[in-house]
């Protein structure tokens, strides 16, 4: 092996994904697993499966294919409202999607009844986070008008929070879903199957019981991944934090100063990098950088490992608390941040690895 690498532990998924569908089982809810966090890798999907989540939840439609090529049968749902452009696409490959557009949504129905297909969506809501969604006063209008597209049948409302404005769900934003809804059901004359009501952010509220009955759908992806809930992004009861970990080789480690020398600018990516006077340290170099990764979200498994920053091919540690344990040709561990597994997933440069017990790690 010599590139940096991300390991993957499936049990400890599996694992998870059982534990949150456990829970949300309790309260009526189903868990569709959402595996764009890692580009739709197909082991994870099965593993997400494996635990009881119904359905596996995407926003690329190039990972769905990924998956339908590996034999992962679905149901497969769309979670990024689809492009006008590629409507065809969406139809013919996921049993579900999220819409906020009309125009997309008639063209949807053009594309289903062109191949005699019904296909399910669900009205996405915008609850004040400012990302996808209709706002609440136009839904009964635009619910109409939904209604009279032939091939396409309205399933249900669902609603992002958290991912965008930071807004979490409450007792009062959950409680708007469901009174939309049955102001929808009421003029409709039907019952809608489903209330879509969040992502790893509902964690908290459902196991408090708090979550009002009629939300019976969430999409969990960093729960499951990471196994931690993304409110205050701590780790969830009775999860696992490290089925996924990094690991990088050492290629370079100098003692130098602490504090650049000379006049200084911006970096290369136009940041202004801080630096803390602690005279001569012990610094490693390792073969991983901004283009790799997101460096903001790695964290040394050993503590005495310190990241000072990154380059687009290297990242930099103080290592001098290691000793003499960290040298060049070692191989480092570190856990990952959301955003740093999506980064080490998407990179072309990262190898990715099923794990077993006896597979991971020289430090």
């Amino acid at each position: 092996m010599s590139r940096p690498c991300v390991w993957i532990d499936l049990e400890k998924i599996e694992h998870n994904a059982r534990n949150i569908v456990g829970l949300c089982a309790e309260h009526g809810i189903a868990v569709t697993g959402v595996t764009k966090g890692v580009c739709g890798h197909p082991d994870v999907a099965r593993a997400m499966l494996r635990g009881g989540v119904t359905s596996i939840g995407e926003s690329r439609m190039e990972n769905v294919a990924r998956l339908r090529s590996a034999g992962i049968a679905g149901p497969f749902m769309l979670l990024r409202v689809p492009p006008l452009s590629r409507v065809g696409e969406v139809v013919e490959a996921v049993e579900l999607s999220v819409n906020s557009e009309l125009a997309v949504l008639a063209a949807l129905s053009d594309a289903a009844r062109r191949t005699g297909r019904l296909h399910p969506v669900i009205v996405m809501l915008d609850l004040g986070d400012l990302r996808e969604g209709v706002w609440p006063s136009e839904l009964p209008a635009f619910a109409r008008e939904v209604a009279k597209l032939e091939g396409l049948r309205l399933a249900g409302l669902g609603a992002n929070l958290t991912c965008y404005g930071g807004v979490i769900p409450t007792e009062r934003n959950m409680a708007q879903l469901v009174q939309l809804a049955e102001q929808v059901e009421a003029e409709l004359g039907t019952r809608l199957a489903w209330l879509s009501g969040g992502n790893s952010s509902a964690l908290p509220m459902i196991a408090a019981g708090r979550m009002p009955a009629r939300v019976n759908h969430v999409r969990i992806g960093e729960a499951i991944l990471l196994g931690r809930e993304t409110i205050e992004r701590s780790p969830w009861p009775g999860t696992c934090q490290d089925a996924f970990l990094l690991e990088a080789e050492v290629i370079e480690r100098k003692r130098k100063p602490s504090l650049p020398l000379g006049e200084r600018t911006r970096d290369a990516f136009a940041r202004t990098p801080a630096s803390v006077d602690r005279g001569v340290v012990v610094r490693a170099l390792l073969d991983l950088g901004r283009e790799d990764v997101d460096v903001e979200g790695l964290a040394p498994q050993d503590s005495r490992l310190r990241v000072l920053g990154a380059s687009s091919d290297y990242l930099i540690l103080d290592v001098t608390a290691a000793g003499e344990l960290v040298q060049v040709g070692d191989r480092l561990l570190f856990s990952l941040g959301y955003g740093a597994l999506l980064a080490a997933m998407d990179s072309e440069y990262v190898e990715k690895r099923i794990r077993d017990a006896d597979a991971v790690g020289t430090g």
